[in-house]
């Protein structure tokens, strides 16, 4: 299984982007979310979920591992395919993704294209107990501060600390020295709690 690609990016549309990766060139199809994330050019990391089909290969990348796991929820329920799951990403940003799911709001849902009532109302009650474990405090956070999040956790990750155990010390850290610290700050201040 491909976990991620670090790579050039070589092209983006708002469907897909394509990833240098030592001379071969990888096609992504990606979220307006994830679009929204990535530069024009320049090195990038997407973490990526594959699809094998009997028809094709689809290799999906996600601009953080929180939305690739929203992703992989989404497809596990009966009726979503990979297109499906990330129109709602597109539709909705992954928070307010967990924020629909979690408040069991159906009309939503079915405002993305390609969901039905049916359908909303099955991924609600296929997904809203695990949804609803992310806390709260998590869903209230900017953008630029989820970003800045997201990428302390993909630091401490890659340091070799567990995802748990690094989530806990980012928000320990943003609990007490509050969410105007710089990515550097964050991921300091998160070591001292290990």
């Amino acid at each position: 299984m491909i976990t991620h690609l670090n790579g050039v990016l070589e092209e983006k549309t708002p469907a897909s982007a394509v990833i240098d990766v030592g001379g071969i060139g990888y096609l992504l199809s990606i979220s307006l979310h994830t679009y929204a994330q990535l530069p024009d050019k320049g090195t990038v990391r997407l973490f990526t979920h594959l699809a094998i089909r009997e028809d094709a290969h689809v290799l999906y990348g996600f601009f953080n591992q929180d939305e690739r796991e929203l992703f992989r929820q989404l497809i596990s329920v009966s009726g979503v395919g990979g297109n499906t799951a990330l129109a709602i990403l597109s539709g909705l940003d992954p928070a307010g993704v967990k924020e629909t799911i979690a408040s069991g709001d159906v009309g939503r849902l079915k405002s993305v294209k390609g969901v039905g009532p049916k359908t909303a109302e099955r991924i609600i009650v296929d997904l809203r107990d695990k949804v609803a474990k992310v806390e709260v405090g998590q869903l209230g956070f900017a953008s630029e501060q989820n970003k800045q999040r997201e990428e302390a956790l993909t630091a401490l990750v890659t340091l070799g600390f567990a995802k748990n155990s690094a989530n806990t010390a980012i928000d320990k850290v943003l609990k007490k020295y509050g969410s105007d610290l710089g990515l550097e700050e964050i991921v300091k201040h998160a070591l001292s709690n290990f």
